[in-house]
């Protein structure tokens, strides 16, 4: 496997839209197929929010970006200081590790601001790779306005 060299850092204003792209983009390609098509628009509901967009702007919203050349190619999105609600990388650079850096990132920044535990409500798509990096089920699948997630929990210690 041909290592990609990518930096991991909070995005930028003018970032966003595409972050909510390659968000969209992915999920259109891994996830929408287990969707209805109710999921389908309330996730693309979702990452076209404004409220989102002005929660980030306003610093209520977390949101790291994996970069590889100078293009966006990760993005992980954090609301209520704690729970992970995206967590996207392009098809072109999925198992080089970059879901995993930016958990990792953001982990780090977490511990810094005594956050003790992270959640997490699981695509049907990244349920085994969150049980990996250690996150454990809080109940079984549930749906809710079409989308299909397992809630997850994890303590960072």
């Amino acid at each position: 496997m041909e290592h990609t060299l990518y930096e991991i850092r909070p995005i930028m204003k003018h970032e966003w839209d595409s972050a909510m792209q390659l968000a969209w983009d992915t999920f259109l390609i891994f996830e929408a197929p287990e969707y209805s098509l109710k999921g389908v628009h309330s996730f693309k509901s979702f990452v076209r929010d404004p409220l989102l967009k002005r929660m980030y702007t306003y610093g209520e919203y977390v949101a790291i970006g994996a970069f590889a050349d100078r293009r966006i190619v990760g993005i992980l999105g954090v609301r209520n200081a704690n729970h992970v609600s995206l967590l996207f990388v392009d098809k072109d650079y999925q198992l080089k590790g970059i879901a995993r850096a930016l958990l990792n990132r953001y982990f780090r920044d977490a511990r810094t601001a005594g956050i003790t535990y992270v959640t997490v409500n699981s695509s049907p798509y990244a349920v085994g790779f969150y049980h990996r990096i250690g996150f454990f089920d809080l109940s079984g699948e549930v749906e809710k306005d079409g989308i299909r997630y397992t809630p997850m929990k994890m303590e960072l210690r």
